[in-house]
């Protein structure tokens, strides 16, 4: 297989979120493919869990999709800030939960066509609540969920956040995969999926 070289990338747009480069690159004598790439800090997701075993999601309106979402709570990371501790930041910020137990779940290239963002998404347990401080432009709405309702909500496509699928779904298969763990949930049977 031939190798990709980078020739060109200059910066066309500077966001307070996210840059956009165009970027040039070739396979010598084979293919040059040319791109606008958005250049992102990366961001990080949590499934939190209490200790009835349910899930929390938080509930806001996304502009781009015109419509709200429930979703894991989330956001971006600050310059030079370490993942899980965006993580404990975002979970805070927006729902006032704390966690004293954190496990790294996956990671994973939300849109990969035309983005670099890695969003590393995370396991929270052990919570205690306290107010939550968001954003002045975040209205959200928080509700704990039991894994059932959760996963239900996944089956009928209520929740269409592709991080909060990911995150669920992985959580879901490891939980099959590793049925000794009592930290993970039970799995679905066959008559739950639809």
């Amino acid at each position: 297989m031939s190798q990709w070289q980078i020739v060109s990338s200059k910066r066309v747009m500077r966001t307070p979120i996210f840059d956009v480069m165009e970027e040039r690159a070739v396979v010598p004598g084979v293919l040059t493919l040319q791109r606008r790439i958005v250049r992102h800090p990366g961001a990080v997701a949590v499934l939190a869990r209490n200790g009835r075993g349910e899930v929390l999601l938080v509930r806001q309106f996304r502009l781009a999709v015109r419509r709200r979402l429930w979703e894991l709570p989330a956001g971006k990371l600050e310059p030079c800030e370490r993942p899980l501790r965006a993580a404990k930041r975002e979970l805070a910020e927006e729902t006032g939960c704390r966690a004293r137990s954190w496990r790294k779940l996956l990671e994973l290239y939300p849109s990969p066509g035309f983005c670099d963002e890695r969003l590393v998404a995370y396991f929270a347990e052990g919570i205690t609540e306290e107010e939550p401080a968001p954003e002045p432009y975040e209205l959200i709405e928080k509700k704990w969920f039991s894994w059932e309702a959760t996963m239900a909500m996944v089956d009928r496509h209520v929740i269409r956040d592709g991080k909060t699928l990911a995150a669920l779904l992985y959580f879901d298969r490891l939980g099959r995969k590793e049925g000794r763990n009592t930290t993970t949930p039970k799995p679905r049977g066959a008559a739950s999926r639809r």
